[in-house]
């Protein structure tokens, strides 16, 4: 006889579990009065069973031996402690301090995460969900396999990163990132190495949207490219990063002859790519932030093997995130790229509707040089229980569960420049503006969850599901 195995259950408790004890800091200034500086005298990490202690101190903006001013302590605790919690390797990081005759003992607890995710793929192979709802032959576009991600490796902040994924489309990938060596962990490196093939290609755009081409055996592309690359960080707030990449692509003969202009009327094509870019993060949180600022730039220079021009391409990113009073706040972001050659095939000519768009034209994609992109949200606070615990797991790392609710109202507005648009695309040199509504659910390590409906200024709306902060 076969007997039943009860599942296991779990009550969520809704009492937030505090997130900080900023009273430690007015507590310790009381039991020193009459000093105007303070001395750290020690410094405490507990929790930290996995992550060094040097990491950790690497973060600090200060150590032991130094004097920190009486009226302005309880802000640089307070900034210290959200540069530990946005290295986003813990659930919480809470901090105590005391004080005897003028000598300040703080303590940092953390709680850790878990740090190896073996995640089953099963993915859809498109752009986002409503291009493949529009597919006739949607259920046989599905990627299959594992990713496996290794965080906090050695407990010094480095990933590593594997990709098996089989299906629709074949890729295997490894990389490795060490944001920073040494006692004050300033210079680092990334190194990696991929190789990926797809049973169809998107070879062309006709009216907005992209054809594709799928043989009845086979791969029409195959890519496949290793990167090596310095870091260098001043804080988790502030990075930067030159990287060299080279890589090698090829398409078949029958995607060369539906469009000539693909690789430039070539089946292989070979490049290096030059890369600088820099982070500057101001954001009191990385996942969703609420306050701070955020600014991006990238600077690719690729220089082509083969016989065509080289290209240049400039990306910035500049994002603010203002609390207007009560639960709502404020977040708006610009952005654009520049693109610069003497002759641009098919495959690099791409502006909006790839990896960034002006949300509510999901289907569509529009090919270009150069773009610009304003998004705009004011968000209401409808829900916040902190983290909360789960009973009946006993391990730390999965038990709490940050939960918070927005309501989020928004307006984008995208253009697109191009010196000659392929005929039937009307999207290009045209304005793209869109507004809506959403619901956000910030929850388990750092995931963001919308749902929103949009309205296009073509007239167009419907809703749609992403699982990222848009702005």
């Amino acid at each position: 006889m076969v007997r039943a195995v009860p599942a296991l259950t779990f009550t969520p408790s809704f009492a937030p579990i505090p997130r900080s004890s900023p009273d430690s800091t007015l507590r310790a200034l009381l039991t020193c009065p009459g000093y105007t500086t303070l001395r750290v005298a020690a410094l405490v990490f507990v929790g930290n069973q996995v992550t060094k202690e040097q990491t950790l101190r690497a973060e600090l903006d200060f150590s032991e031996g130094d004097t920190l001013r009486a009226t302005t302590l309880a802000v640089r605790i307070e900034a210290n402690r959200r540069r530990l919690f946005n290295l986003q390797l813990f659930h919480q990081v809470l901090c105590e301090v005391a004080c005897q005759d003028g000598r300040l003992t703080i303590l940092f607890s953390v709680q850790e995460r878990w740090y190896t995710f073996p995640v089953p793929i099963l993915s859809i192979a498109d752009r986002n969900f409503r291009a493949w709802a529009d597919r006739s032959d949607r259920w046989r576009r599905v990627d299959y396999g594992l990713h496996l991600t290794r965080r906090n490796f050695r407990g010094r902040n480095e990933n590593l990163l594997a990709n098996l994924q089989l299906g629709f489309n074949r890729k295997y990938e490894l990389f490795y990132e060490a944001p920073g060596y040494g006692r004050r962990r300033r210079v680092g490196v990334g190194v990696g190495a991929s190789y990926y093939r797809a049973r169809a290609l998107d070879y062309a755009t006709v009216e907005d949207r992209l054809v594709t081409f799928r043989p009845e055996d086979g791969f029409p592309i195959e890519r496949r490219y290793v990167t090596a690359g310095l870091r260098w960080r001043r804080t988790v707030r502030l990075l930067a990063a030159f990287d060299l990449s080279y890589h090698q692509e090829a398409i078949t003969d029958s995607v060369n002859q539906l469009n000539p202009d693909y690789y430039l009327d070539r089946t292989r094509r070979e490049y290096l790519n030059f890369s600088l870019s820099g982070v500057l993060n101001q954001r009191n949180t990385f996942a969703y932030p609420l306050t701070g600022r955020y600014l991006q730039a990238q600077l690719v220079y690729r220089r082509f093997l083969t016989a065509a021009p080289p290209q240049l391409l400039a990306r910035v990113r500049y994002a603010r995130y203002v609390p207007l009073g009560g639960q709502f706040y404020y977040s708006g972001a610009m952005q654009g790229q520049m693109r610069f050659s003497r002759r641009f095939s098919y495959a690099d000519n791409r502006a909006l509707g790839y990896d960034v768009l002006v949300r509510g034209y999901d289907p569509y994609v529009v090919d270009g040089r150069h773009y610009a992109l304003l998004q705009q949200g004011v968000s209401y606070r409808l829900f916040d229980a902190g983290r909360v615990q789960l009973e009946g797991i006993a391990s730390s790392k999965v038990n709490t569960i940050p939960l918070a609710l927005y309501l989020n109202t928004f307006t984008d507005a995208g253009y697109v420049s191009t010196p000659s648009a392929i005929a039937g695309n009307r999207l290009p040199g045209r304005l793209l503006a869109s507004v809506g509504v959403a619901m956000h659910l910030v929850t388990y390590y750092d995931r963001v969850f919308t749902f929103e409906y949009t309205r296009t200024l073509r007239g167009q709306g419907g809703f749609f599901f992403r699982s990222e902060f848009p702005i």
